[in-house]
């Protein structure tokens, strides 16, 4: 079986292909192919992996392109994982927004609506040529803002295209250990978009153990989001938000301490990867080793902010091992050998949500086997959360729909429209700042 790694050199291709080493059981991955349009980070990645391979008899076999069509051709999994812009993109994103007093992060708010602008376009060319050289291939999509791209890849390969994220699974895992529940055995009633869901319950063996868990302030408090949103929060809710809920319920917050730290996330990590490669790119040095220690940097100082902000503290041993990467092979597996299971996925909502179209795509609890994902049906959000899934939905399908026609205006919607941007006249300014820093902007007129 073939899988093609879209944005194969970027930093976290390792741990996809180390749960591919992993993998022991008929059907498996055998040819990884990694493009990339730099080629350098192609070669430095490709080391990586060489070493990750080399106990293992059977790897499978990784070669490297930076020809599109090439890399798609002959694809029974097809996983994107660009960025468009690089990590000079999302560090501009931030700055310019930050600027402006309104938030910069790479999925929520103005940043979130600048990425998915000048990610769009390419996007949609991928899915197009996917369509066109690989019509039977899969699409398991982790680029940013995932649902947004997800949804505008949908649009030309259907059901074809589903996207994921570890965010829900970390939320989901951290829950049950807390209440002392094999996570594998416990069933999450999590439900909202990408970065913007709840869990409202969580059940094992048919019992709904989350009540007790909210009705303990020392059990609440004992774990990340407990720490993070605070435990009144949380019982005032009556459920457990995604951890990208932060950057809504504490906005203020979150904006002064980004505007006050030393580096925001993007330069951070731009600075970070720039030493790993130019490091890794070293004939002396083991590039292994380089990565698992960028790699450990990288987790621990996961939305550092937002916990020094709330008092949350430093993030648990157990938080700091990915999981994204355990979601895509557990979906190629149940497409590929038709293994049912069960995962939280970015689909076409198909009427699981009432209140959203059914081509929306929305984060909810999937059965996947052979023939794709299945959304399973779900309860109503309450009336807040409804309210903030339908304002950020309508956001996305501004975008979608500007990076469609290449409308200015529509553009300065999609950002005026946003709950964490507060004016038109900001809006306005965004939309120049962005144009002038991101030459993929640059097709807005």
């Amino acid at each position: 079986m073939r899988l093609t790694i879209l944005g194969g050199g970027g930093f976290r291709v390792p741990l996809v292909y180390g749960a591919l080493l992993a993998d022991r059981g008929e059907g498996r991955v055998t040819e990884v192919v990694l493009h990339d349009l730099d080629a350098g980070r192609l070669h430095t990645v490709a080391r990586v992996l060489a070493e990750q391979a080399s106990a293992v008899g059977d790897a499978p076999q990784v070669t490297t392109t930076t020809d599109l069509d090439e890399a798609l051709r002959g694809a029974d999994f097809v996983f994107s994982a660009i960025r468009v812009g690089g990590l000079e993109g999302r560090a501009n994103d931030e700055r310019v927004a930050l600027a402006e007093g309104v938030l910069g992060q790479e999925t929520v708010g103005a940043g979130g609506v600048a990425y998915g602008l000048r990610t769009v376009p390419v996007a949609v060319d991928i899915a197009r040529r996917v369509a066109r050289l690989a019509p039977d291939a899969w699409v398991i999509n982790f680029t940013n803002p995932a649902g947004l791209v997800t949804e505008a890849m949908s649009r030309h390969l259907g059901d074809r295209v589903i996207g994921i994220c570890d965010s829900p699974v970390g939320l989901g895992r951290r829950i049950a250990r807390v209440l002392g529940a094999d996570p594998k055995e416990a069933w999450i009633d999590y439900v909202g978009l990408n970065h913007l869901g709840w869990v409202r319950g969580l059940r094992v063996a048919g019992r709904d153990e989350l009540p007790r868990l909210l009705a303990d302030p020392g059990l609440l408090g004992s774990f990340e989001e407990g720490r993070l949103f605070g435990t009144d929060w949380l019982r005032s809710l009556g459920a457990v938000p995604n951890e990208y809920l932060h950057y809504y319920y504490f906005n203020r917050e979150t904006v002064r301490a980004y505007q006050e730290a030393e580096k925001t996330r993007g330069a951070f990590l731009r600075d970070q990867q720039a030493r790993f490669y130019e490091e890794a790119g070293r004939a002396d040095v083991s590039a292994l080793a380089v990565w698992d220690r960028t790699r450990t940097e990288r987790e621990a100082t996961y939305m550092a902010e937002n916990r020094e902000t709330s008092g949350a503290g430093e993030r648990e041993a157990d938080d700091l091992s990915g999981g994204y990467e355990n979601v895509a092979l557990a979906l190629m597996r149940a497409i590929a050998r038709d293994e049912r299971a069960t995962l939280i996925l970015n689909v076409r909502n198909q009427g699981t949500l009432s209140v959203l179209d059914p081509d929306a795509v929305i984060e909810v609890p999937c059965l996947v086997d052979a023939n794709g994902a299945h959304p399973v049906a779900v309860a109503p959000l309450p009336g807040h959360a409804t309210g903030l899934v339908c304002a950020v939905k309508a956001v996305e399908r501004e975008v979608l729909a500007a990076a469609e026609s290449g409308s200015r205006t529509t553009a300065v919607k999609a950002f005026a429209l946003h709950p964490l941007v507060d004016s038109v006249d900001v809006a306005r300014r965004l939309v120049d700042g962005y144009s002038a820093v991101h030459p993929g902007l640059q097709y807005l007129k």
